[in-house]
């Protein structure tokens, strides 16, 4: 026989109530939070599950707000090249007008203004700046102006060169901005003649620079073409002057004011004398603001009066045509690539709201409260609460002193 004090009966009636407060207050704690687990030691399995993945939601919830911030910026950036494509345009139709031989001088002013408008508004497209205030054609230089005018009063670019990227997921980078210099500046020019400075004076001119043979010029370009006239011969001869190799193994004949041809490329040289040197550039680079600036010039200042003036007109109107197209497709090639860029991080950006979506599914699996079971629990645990306060209520007022 176990003999039973009046002490343990107390203590194990208490004891019993206590754990049944405990379990009754961790349902109701569970309905009040909505949760099933609240500490590591309501469920320590599920409590380590449940950690790692808040810290996978919390990692997707940094990557989804990269996302939103590189979307954004390409989408400004591939506005502002939108933009410049239009103003491009529509100066590229003004050009087209001013080769038109009806034109007054007054006429070509009237164009020259609004090119000088165009212009203007190019510049601040180039300028334009993100929510945080920086340029965001300017590289790593973002407190910077991508572009301003110099002393001379000519724009020219500002910013470096770098190229800022963003991760917007576990070893996936999207860069999220583009440098002026790579995509106004850096522009393939259209090949052009000059005059060398040390030539004879009496007025010797080189227009009417083409490419007519492609294939031939390829195999030189973007080398430059150097011929020299021997006009006592009628002859002139031409080397390359990266490799001075010589383009001409005889001398060809000139004739002042006509079509010369050499390595795919034909110019008319006028009035030259004996020795003067004349260069084909055909690797040149010039940014589109040049591009304009050397065509408002042109139509401010060329005088069409004389056979050299009308030459030189219509070289620069050929050229501005040529070198605005060029710009066009800088820009462009640029937009194709930006919207590879767009279709990268959208497509990045469903796949962490698929993952969000999935790993929260398995959170509240692991971590919420079944409503209906844990009223049913509380109901259940407040009855055998109850009865376990009324015999304990009972057994407690027994003793051994009423039978004697």
């Amino acid at each position: 026989m176990i003999r039973i004090s009046s002490q343990q009966i107390f203590s194990g009636g208490i004891n019993r109530l206590q754990d049944l407060n405990v379990n009754l207050n961790q349902t109701q704690e569970q309905l009040s939070t909505g949760k099933r687990v609240n500490r590591p030691s309501d469920d320590p399995v599920a409590a380590t599950r449940i950690l790692k993945l808040d810290q996978e939601l919390q990692r997707i919830s940094t990557y989804e707000r990269n996302t939103d911030l590189a979307e954004n910026r390409l989408e400004q950036e591939e506005n502002a090249l939108s933009r410049s494509v239009d103003i491009i345009q529509r100066v590229r139709e003004l050009t087209v007008q001013a080769g038109s031989g009806a034109l007054s001088a007054n006429d070509r002013q009237s164009l020259s203004a609004e090119i000088k408008e165009r212009l203007g508004q190019l510049a601040d497209i180039t300028n334009t700046r993100d929510a945080s205030g920086e340029y965001i054609f300017s590289g790593f230089q973002g407190a910077i102006p991508a572009f301003a005018k110099d002393s001379s009063g000519a724009w020219v670019y500002q910013g470096d060169e770098g190229q800022r990227s963003l991760e917007i997921d576990d070893g996936v980078t999207v860069p999220i901005s583009d440098h002026g210099k790579g995509i106004y500046s850096n522009v393939p020019a259209t090949i052009s003649g000059e005059s060398n400075p040390g030539n004879l004076p009496g007025g010797d001119r080189i227009n009417g620079v083409e490419v007519f043979d492609r294939n031939a010029f390829s195999e030189i370009s973007p080398d430059d073409i150097q011929i020299t006239i021997d006009e006592t011969a009628g002859t002139f001869t031409a080397i390359n002057t990266r490799t001075t190799d010589s383009l001409t193994p005889l001398p060809l004949p000139y004739t002042s004011g006509e079509p010369i041809e050499i390595a795919g490329v034909r110019a008319t040289i006028t009035d030259a004398s004996d020795g003067n040197v004349f260069t084909i550039r055909t690797g040149e680079k010039q940014s589109v603001f040049r591009t304009i600036e050397n065509l408002i010039a042109g139509l401010d200042g060329i005088d069409k009066g004389s056979d050299a003036g009308r030459d030189a007109y219509d070289d620069l109107i050929a050229s501005s045509l040529s070198n605005l197209d060029n710009a066009q497709e800088s820009i462009v090639l640029k937009q194709t690539e930006l919207g590879g860029r767009l279709n990268a991080v959208e497509s990045t950006k469903s796949f962490l709201e698929n993952s969000s979506v999935y790993s929260e599914e398995i959170r509240s699996e692991l971590r919420d409260v079944d409503y209906a079971e844990a009223i049913s629990n509380l109901s259940f645990q407040s009855f055998v609460l109850q009865a376990a306060q009324q015999s304990f209520a009972q057994v407690s007022q027994l003793s051994l002193f009423d039978r004697l």
